[in-house]
């Protein structure tokens, strides 16, 4: 359980981060977001599922 509020503490941490420090190039990466079918934004965050699913059971195992 400490490990999910850790990680769940780490994705705010780098989303403010984000926002923070770029906050017009993120309001030009949501309007193309916008304009992306949703297919591709389906396959891209099945991608992204996967790559994280990954890269966790690497550092667990």
């Amino acid at each position: 359980m400490s490990d999910l509020i850790t990680a769940i503490g780490l994705l705010f941490f780098i989303e403010g981060l984000l926002l923070a420090m770029f906050p017009s190039r993120i309001k030009n990466m949501l309007k193309i977001i916008e304009t992306m079918p949703a297919n591709k934004l389906r396959y891209s965050g099945i991608f992204f599922l996967f790559f994280g699913f990954v890269i966790i059971w690497y550092m667990k195992n």
